[in-house]
């Protein structure tokens, strides 16, 4: 059996905590960094070179670049994910021309290429009659028949997956994942939807600088931290949700309705040309879910060193075995907002100083980022350990020091069940 995985983008909003006397001294001032380790142990700066092959089929061009060629904007809006994978695979070390010693194959295809005047993606509610599909579906069920029809016939197909790009937080049918793309190609298709953070921020000039000057200790001091909790975006969702209480499932609503008028707060739906400096003075920022769980400000967040307050019952973090976002982040039930206020005071200054050591390690920041070409650490890089991680083979299926030659082929029988 085949695997399809399905790469989504994940991002999320922004919070910022406001103390006083002493303890803002300490909180403005504290850039100390320390080893960062997530589930998966001590990995986020680990090279995946040497520990997996990717073939990349050759798609015909309508399903990737000519999109691209005729609208330029999807490689800075949200979704731009699908482009960079695609781009750092062809000229990637993992990378491999031969079928026969892939662990895996992506499809490059570009879901979200179809941008409305506005600049955002065509609508993912997709109904059930294939005829009907949105662009991006069409485009992503024709993309997996083709790789159906056209699988290279190899000796241990059962220990190959498949890797199709869907950079929506959960993956094409969010709102109904019985009609998503991959529930359709069938019965050989299984999906499995880790979150890798969005395509788009790497461009802005704030950003390259936030992780070029993170780790040097000539760099420029932040500004002082003095706002307390910070948000920026939608609270309803008139137009989509005009008798309200469905947006959200409530909790921006909540959010605005609850603290609007307290000085702690800085929300609004003003979004300022200063957005990315107001992050940086913030201790907290909020990144509540909106229609999916993801949002670009938990990216925003990490770069800006800003603590993510994440409010998305129901959310899948990327890299979570890399990103330890239990310690770098504040993790808030949608039935407690109302006592958001509560909850961001009562932690401990010591427990804030910690969150933002581990805030302010580069390593942190490029590991969520997608420049290009790729680098070392970054988002690119983490997909491929994440990848490398999730192959069935023990340790004897890795490199040794001294080798120059590896057998993708071999490893232990029940390597070749399937996963």
């Amino acid at each position: 059996m085949r695997s399809i995985f399905l790469i989504a983008i994940l991002a999320a909003t922004t919070a910022a905590v406001l103390f006083h006397g002493s303890d803002a001294q300490e909180l403005m001032h504290d850039h100390h960094t320390e080893r960062i380790s997530g589930t998966g142990g001590d990995v986020l700066e680990d090279d995946p070179v040497g520990k997996l092959k990717v073939y990349v089929y050759d798609l015909p061009a309508k399903y990737n670049t000519e999109p691209v060629e005729k609208d330029p904007r999807c490689l800075t809006h949200m979704f731009a994910t699908e482009i960079f994978v695609h781009r750092s695979l062809l000229s990637s070390a993992v990378r491999t021309l031969d079928p026969e010693e892939a662990d895996w194959f992506y499809a490059p295809v570009y879901t979200t290429c179809d941008l409305t005047a506005s600049g955002h993606p065509m609508p993912f509610d997709s109904p059930a009659d294939d005829a009907q599909r949105d662009p991006a579906d069409r485009r992503a069920l024709a993309v997996l028949e083709q790789v159906r029809g056209r699988r290279p016939l190899l000796r241990h197909a059962a220990r190959l997956r498949g890797l199709l790009p869907f950079p929506g937080g959960e993956g094409h049918g969010a709102r109904d994942p019985a009609r998503a793309p991959a529930r359709h190609a069938g019965a050989d298709v299984r999906a499995a939807e880790p979150r890798v953070p969005e395509g788009r921020l790497h461009h802005h000039p704030a950003v390259r600088a936030a992780v070029e000057d993170g780790g040097a200790a000539s760099a420029p001091r932040p500004p002082p931290r003095s706002i307390f909790v910070y948000f920026r975006g939608l609270f309803y969702d008139a137009g989509n949700d005009p008798k309200g209480g469905y947006y959200a499932r409530g909790a921006r609503a909540s959010v605005w309705e609850n603290f609007k008028s307290n000085p702690l707060f800085d929300i609004s739906t003003v979004h300022p040309t200063t957005y990315y400096q107001d992050m940086q003075r913030a201790v907290f920022c909020l990144c509540p879910l909106g229609w999916a769980p993801w949002s670009p400000r938990l990216v925003e967040a990490v770069v800006f060193g800003c603590i993510p307050v994440v409010i998305a019952d129901d959310i899948v973090l990327p890299f979570a075995d890399a990103i330890p976002w239990a310690d770098i982040g504040v993790f808030i039930a949608e039935d407690d907002v109302p006592r958001l206020d509560t909850i961001l005071t009562s932690i401990p200054v010591e427990v804030v100083l910690r969150k933002q050591r581990l805030l302010a390690s580069p390593a942190m920041k490029r590991a969520v980022l997608f420049p290009q070409p790729a680098q070392p650490g970054d988002a690119f890089h983490q997909i491929l350990n994440g990848l490398a991680r999730k192959l069935p083979h023990g340790d004897d299926a890795f490199l040794r020091n001294g080798q120059t030659v590896l057998n993708w082929t071999a490893g232990p029988p029940r390597d070749l069940k399937p996963w």
